[in-house]
């Protein structure tokens, strides 16, 4: 009995083995592992337990498909904030503060993330899969406050500072759910981006990769000394197609105890929503829930 556990046990550690060393796969296969790659823990958590209570010779087994997923994972893992304490005069004159949802289109509820976003003091709001409807209502909750905007399709940007330079982004694709535009924040100027990345499906990821693909190469071409990158992303945080983007810009760790997770709203499963920064320093950055939407807003405060 003890021999045919063992043989089990080391039989789903080399399966979990396998499943983790797929992440680095580019195409809908790393998309799916990265998606599933903070509850693989939770399998290896159980059976490297199971082996110490059943067969403890093969607990050096499911330690090697473990330390395999900590390497896998670190690049979401979170930070500690940024050093606020006594800098704050100074520093808080040069801080920014963007917030970012989906708002899901047709589900009525722009106007409700886009007042509640504003009451979090946010200098900067962008909203992504806005519909006409959505876009007038967000228009509206949002002109008495944040005076500067801009959109593009189904994006759009409002800001308490002036934007200048701003400019649609077709990221290689035929249709426009990109944007980009320098927000004139009062300790220096700041070039925003805020994308909408098309879906992913079995089959169907290329329209993504693409975007993605592109936004790295915009980035990496933008002569911008500060560079803050929102949106749906619609790839998980360890994603391969992440790649060239984190090459080029940090990607922003969650600052708040968690692995900054996104969607579903109900029982946040994985991180769609991105935010990337270049030539910034992250003070603080987390999650909030905002309207009825299905994705949690990101809120990131730069300096």
């Amino acid at each position: 009995m003890t021999t045919t556990r063992a043989r089990w046990l080391a039989a789903a550690g080399v399966a979990l083995l396998l499943v983790i060393a797929c992440g680095w796969i580019p195409g809908i296969v790393g998309t799916a592992v990265a998606a599933a790659l903070p509850w693989l823990g939770l399998v290896l958590l159980a059976l490297l337990i199971a082996a110490l209570f059943l067969a403890r010779r093969v607990v050096v087994v499911i330690l090697v498909p473990a330390l395999l997923w900590i390497l896998a994972v670190a690049p979401a893992l979170p930070t500690f904030p940024g050093q606020t304490g006594s800098e704050s005069a100074s520093a808080s004159a040069s801080e920014l503060t963007v917030v970012s949802q989906n708002v899901r289109a047709r589900s009525g509820g722009a106007a409700a993330s886009a007042t509640e976003l504003a009451q979090s003091g946010a200098d900067v709001i962008a909203l992504v899969e806005l519909d006409g409807d959505s876009l007038t209502a967000a228009q509206n909750a949002l002109a008495g406050q944040y005076p500067h905007s801009y959109t593009v399709g189904t994006v759009g940007i409002w800001s308490r500072y002036p934007l200048t330079n701003a400019e649609p982004l077709t990221l290689g694709l035929s249709w426009k759910r990109a944007l980009r535009v320098d927000v004139q924040a009062p300790s220096a100027p700041v070039a925003v981006y805020v994308m909408h990345a098309a879906s992913v499906r079995p089959g169907h990821q290329q329209d993504r990769d693409t975007m993605l693909s592109g936004l790295a190469a915009q980035v990496a071409s933008d002569p911008a000394e500060s560079l803050i990158a929102v949106g749906d992303f619609n790839a998980p945080s360890t994603d391969p197609s992440l790649a060239a983007l984190r090459a080029e810009a940090d990607w922003v760790r969650p600052t708040d105890g968690t692995l900054g997770l996104t969607w579903p709203v109900s029982f946040p499963l994985v991180r769609i929503d991105q935010v990337f920064v270049r030539g910034l320093d992250v003070v603080a950055s987390g999650t909030v829930r905002a309207g009825n939407s299905d994705h949690l807003a990101t809120v990131t405060r730069v300096r």
